[in-house]
């Protein structure tokens, strides 16, 4: 069974990634990678990295994406058709294909020597785990990270009040 559903999520997240890049229309793109979201996250659950898949469907899917979203839908654009060429240049399009074959030519030596017993079973990816080290041994980065956030958000919000008093 755990192998039917780890197909059924590869494929989804496989299928949500070409839509992405195959899909005329923006909005319909961007539902494709919430698809692929939904899809890595299950890959996460089966590895057992549970704190990792939600925060990937909190963060990702339910935050950022939908952010996305409401920001494709005031400008106005999800409903036009971009055609492929004008959405990628011929010139980045063979960039990609090349890196990704270097990529693909570096990584694969090392994949396929690579043991796989057992490698969920220590993947520390658990809340209790994320938490602990979280809270312990990154706790400095932690509240700077915090920090850096909310200064994140003060600048937005003071580029924002700018524009509005122009």
């Amino acid at each position: 069974m755990e192998s039917l559903v780890f197909y059924a999520a590869s494929g989804l997240a496989l299928l949500g990634a070409v839509s992405v890049i195959s899909a005329s229309k923006p909005t319909r793109a961007l539902l494709s990678l919430i698809a692929s979201m939904f899809g890595l996250s299950t890959l996460y659950l089966i590895l057992g990295a549970d704190f990792v898949a939600m925060a990937n469907l909190i963060v990702y899917a339910g935050a950022v994406l939908v952010l996305f979203l409401f920001v494709i839908m005031l400008q106005g654009t999800g409903a036009r058709e971009v055609p492929f060429l004008k959405r990628f240049s011929v010139f980045y399009l063979a960039a990609a294909l090349l890196l990704s074959a270097g990529f693909l030519i570096l990584i694969l030596k090392p994949v396929l020597s690579l043991s796989l017993s057992g490698a969920a079973a220590g993947s520390g990816g658990s809340t209790k785990a994320v938490g602990h080290a979280l809270f312990t041994d990154y706790l400095l980065p932690f509240e700077l990270t915090s920090l850096l956030l909310l200064l994140g958000i003060l600048a937005g919000v003071a580029l924002a009040k700018r524009e509005e008093s122009r």
